[in-house]
């Protein structure tokens, strides 16, 4: 919409870049172009704005296919004027002096000429097309034909409306219909999720069944060692104890001599004691014998108050120790009257 500002019965008009201005006057006209700016009387001005952007004119429509389905289409038409003069020939641009509005719907008018035309041509399409055929390739056929029929539409260019471009966003059967076309596919795809399930686990058994065969494998494996190792084992231990015991005969053998070495020496060391024994024992006892000879000898030759004396002697050296010793008056008078009767030397 145009900027419109007033001044003292002067109007003043600023365009936009992307509208198309047109001023008359008195059957003239004085302004045409885009992004305008300028004054007017707004009593003499005739004035129009035609928009000169691209415009998204969106659509929705019902079809009937062949096999008689209704489908929803929706539908987007990107368009612009490219011929600002002829539009606003044909339809009604023009905006209010005091405004800036328009006066009536141009837009409007253009998008109903778009929609009926497009909503021609795909219906066209669709009525000889089944309902099957139109869900899998109805988007392309029905953009194509609406583009096809929108550029050969001859009001189109009379009205100074390029079409840019035409998309199909959507072509959809009625609630019930598609709900029945899905339970097939539906199904379809549950049966290949279950078949995708099932040779999983399959898979997942079969690789458990793999790992118990390997670990039966290695528990048997290890089993085999095990004997291999008890048996290893069993003749290390005979082959040691057959070495223990031959060393134990070897010892034995050898203490036995030891000790027959040993008996044989203590047995002639035992001899040989025993003869030096005996003959010391000889010795001792002719020495003894000599001694004792000579000790008769010496006695024979010696008085009898003597040998009294040294048997008192001998006795006194045996007897154990007196700490006191007691006489008595008859003892005394013995030894006194013994003693007086002994003759001087």
């Amino acid at each position: 919409m145009a900027d419109i500002t007033r001044r003292l019965g002067w109007r003043h008009l600023r365009g936009a870049p992307t509208a198309h201005i047109r001023h008359h006057r008195g059957g003239r006209l004085l302004h045409d172009g885009p992004g305008l700016s300028f004054w007017f009387r707004a009593l003499t001005a005739a004035l129009s704005e035609v928009p000169v952007d691209d415009r998204e004119l969106a659509m929705t429509f019902h079809a009937r296919t062949s096999d008689f389905q209704d489908v929803a289409v929706q539908a987007t038409v990107t368009y612009r004027i490219s011929d600002p003069a002829t539009a606003a020939s044909r339809l009604d641009f023009s905006i209010d002096p005091d405004t800036g509005a328009w006066r009536g719907t141009p837009l409007e008018q253009l998008g109903t000429l778009l929609t009926e035309t497009a909503q021609q041509h795909a219906l066209d399409v669709l009525a000889r097309t089944p309902l099957s055929s139109a869900l899998v390739d109805g988007v392309k056929a029905v953009r194509e034909r609406i583009a096809a029929g929108l550029a050969a539409e001859p009001r189109l260019p009379a009205t100074g409306i390029e079409v840019v471009a035409v998309r199909v966003v959507a072509l959809r059967p009625e609630p019930e219909v598609e709900r029945a076309l899905r339970t097939p596919a539906r199904e379809q795809i549950q049966q290949e999720a279950d078949r995708a399930t099932y040779e999983r686990r399959a898979v997942a058994v079969e690789r458990e069944r793999a790992i118990a065969e390997n670990e039966l494998a290695s528990q048997i494996e290890l089993a085999r060692r095990e004997e291999q190792l008890v048996d290893q084992r069993g003749t290390n231990a005979r082959r040691e104890a057959e070495e223990h015991a031959a060393a134990d005969a070897v010892r034995a053998q050898a203490e036995a001599a030891r000790t027959v070495r040993l008996a044989e020496a203590e047995a002639t060391r035992s001899v040989r004691l025993a003869r030096a024994e005996a003959e010391g024992a000889r010795e001792v006892g002719e020495a003894r014998a000599q001694a004792q000879a000579a000790w008769l000898r010496v006695h024979a030759e010696v008085d009898v108050a003597t040998l009294h004396a040294l048997t008192g002697t001998r006795l006194a050296e045996n007897l154990p120790r007196i700490d006191s010793v007691t006489v008595s008056p008859d003892v005394l008078t013995g030894l006194l009257a013994r003693l007086g009767t002994q003759e001087p030397a």
